[in-house]
């Protein structure tokens, strides 16, 4: 095998595909990166449960395939000097590598025992701007379970309805949900939970920009090509909470608040909140104000927040960090704080129609 190509295209793809080089398997070839030189370039990382695999224009005089290893080989190009990279694999998987005046020998192994990528089938795409979709996972993924024993929440459910894609997290706490509305019809009605993990990498390699990213559903495993790169990974079985029927509808009191001042205020009272001193924020919603307080062995705090409404002097408790999150997702100034009384979740919502989300965190009971 024998190919030439631009170091910095190298490193580029060498960074993406390396996040999913399995650390240690009983399979020694997946601990690699997988390269394949054909009509063009393509390197694979592998760690049975996601797949990335990266396309890169080369110029190829001697087609094959191998296994190298993805640290050696990662560190070596990173340190090149600039401009072009020649790679040469010999019958024996001896490997030159080659660039300006610097020269590396290296060994590979046989791609032979590299399992095959899972296959999703040749099925109908669903395109959304890449934008849309960094959007849709950066505003739920944080909301993800982590609970093993209910491994269905410890992904992001999607829900595709014709001129909609949606994107919805719970973790028993607290729920997540924001909506993309396409220009143009899906022409699908769909539902699939992907792991947060595997989401987790998709957003790493997404742009801000509006170019496509298409993703395919196969029985077990769904497909992101996103530009050069594709991303597989095992699709989450199991019964996902209707969380249509969970979140309140027509709260009696509804509040509008600026979402910097209140993350300000929140995260103020919230500093002698700690992991061993777990104590809630108190929220008395007032007329036109929020009076926000904290009470530990540490000490006490109070804040003050102008909101428009009247809270109707509701007092309830949240775990400051729970609200704090889902402030930070808020993709407005403002927003909408919907409210029923002090046992019932509150629920964030747009104050227009220029987004769609919903933000609900459960209260925590306080003493008087």
């Amino acid at each position: 095998m024998r190919f030439t190509c631009e170091k910095n295209m190298l490193v580029s793809g060498l960074n993406i595909t390396g996040r999913t080089v399995a650390q240690k398997s009983a399979l020694s070839a997946i601990e690699g990166i997988l390269c394949r030189a054909g009509n063009n370039l393509t390197l694979t990382g592998y760690n049975m449960e996601t797949a990335i695999t990266y396309m890169i224009d080369a110029e190829v005089s001697d087609p094959g395939e191998c296994v190298l290893p993805a640290k050696l080989f990662g560190d070596i190009i990173r340190r090149l000097p600039e401009g072009l990279v020649t790679v040469v694999v010999d019958e024996n998987y001896k490997v030159s590598i080659r660039a300006g005046y610097a020269s590396f020998n290296i060994s590979a192994e046989s791609a032979d025992d590299y399992p095959e990528l899972p296959d999703v089938g040749d099925g109908k795409s669903i395109r959304i701007p890449q934008t849309a979709l960094k959007e849709l996972i950066g505003g739920t993924i944080f909301a993800v379970g982590e609970a093993q024993g209910r491994p269905i929440y410890t992904g992001v459910k999607f829900e595709v309805e014709d001129e909609k894609v949606s994107a919805i997290a719970v973790d028993g706490f607290r729920l997540a949900r924001r909506t993309y509305h396409c220009e143009n019809s899906t022409g699908r009605t769909i539902s699939f939970v992907v792991p947060a993990q595997g989401l987790k990498e998709v957003e790493k390699i997404l742009q801000d920009e509006d170019a496509d990213v298409a993703f395919t559903l196969g029985s077990k495993h769904i497909l992101f090509q996103i530009g050069d790169a594709t991303l597989i990974c095992r699709l989450l079985d199991g019964d996902f909470m209707d969380w249509k029927k969970v979140v309140p509808m027509d709260s009696p009191i509804k509040l509008v608040a600026n979402v910097g001042d209140l993350a300000s205020s929140i995260a103020r009272v919230d500093l002698i909140v700690s992991e061993k001193y777990k104590t809630p924020v108190r929220c008395l919603f007032t007329n036109q104000e929020l009076l926000l307080r904290t009470n530990t062995v540490i000490g006490t705090a109070e804040d003050r927040c102008s909101i428009a409404g009247d809270g109707k002097e509701l007092e309830i408790g949240f775990k400051g960090q729970y609200l704090a999150d889902a402030l930070r997702a808020v993709p407005s100034e403002e927003v909408c704080l919907e409210l029923t009384n002090g046992l019932s979740p509150i629920v964030l919502t747009p104050v227009d129609d220029k987004h769609d989300f919903a933000y609900m965190v459960l209260p925590v009971r306080i003493k008087n």
